[in-house]
């Protein structure tokens, strides 16, 4: 799904020079959930925003799905982003004048879809977060917990196969965080591909892999998925044989 080999990332000033990634390597398989962790300056949003094609690397390989990305235009980069990736930021980047059908409405637009097509899309995700009923209500009247899941709507109703998450809880309260957790996981039971960075460590337990980040280098990886298992008619995570 995707991979990255030895990928690297410098900002440049006239005078200084900042290595964000070095070396840095990771294979996601289709379907999986990672988390990404790490301190603060690590380098986890600038892999976030490389893996959704928002910044560009400076060395390295990085494949979606087999294809380079090195080697496609702005036009090329921009087709694959809108039909193969969804994001979900912590700060929801919900647009406050619009209503939520709206609110997820214009990604659509941008992609060119019918009206009609557009409508069967937001009635379906906005239901599918459990927000059919509060369609024409605003973000203002929602709590932090619904405004992520109208967020969650908005980045699957383009039907995207890679969700990418960026601190998807770090502004709602556990009880909130742990709903969110939920439908994330229910989203890639069904096959969404999720790479999530968080820096909560209960949250990235649930992950089936963990990924640690630390000056821009990959430092701690689980080599393999793990499986989820019921226990008490909740999921839990074991590690594959």
């Amino acid at each position: 799904m995707l991979k990255m080999n030895h990928l690297s990332k410098v900002y440049r000033t006239h005078m200084i020079e900042t290595h964000a990634l070095r070396d840095f390597s990771i294979h996601v398989r289709e379907g999986e959930f990672v988390a990404v962790t790490g301190p603060s300056g690590s380098g986890k949003t600038t892999f976030l925003n490389i893996a959704g094609l928002l910044e560009e690397f400076s060395g390295g390989e990085f494949f979606i799905d087999g294809v380079s990305v090195s080697g496609l235009g702005d036009d090329a980069r921009s087709r694959l982003r809108n039909e193969k990736i969804g994001f979900i930021f912590q700060g929801f980047n919900l647009i406050p004048d619009l209503n939520l059908f709206d609110n997820v409405d214009v990604p659509l637009r941008y992609r060119g879809f019918s009206a009609a097509d557009r409508k069967r899309r937001i009635e379906e995700n906005l239901a599918r977060v459990g927000l059919a009923s509060r369609m024409k209500h605003f973000p203002s009247e929602l709590s932090g917990g619904q405004q992520q899941r109208v967020a969650i709507a908005r980045a699957l109703a383009g039907s995207p196969r890679l969700l990418l998450a960026d601190e998807p809880t770090g502004n709602l309260d556990s009880l909130m965080a742990r709903g969110v957790m939920e439908l994330l996981e229910e989203i890639n039971r069904q096959g969404t591909t999720i790479i999530m960075v968080t820096h909560d460590p209960e949250l990235a337990a649930r992950a089936q892999r963990n990924v640690h980040v630390i000056d821009g280098q990959v430092t701690d990886f689980d080599e393999e998925p793990r499986l989820r298992v019921p226990e008490n008619g909740r999921d839990t995570v074991a590690t594959t044989a």
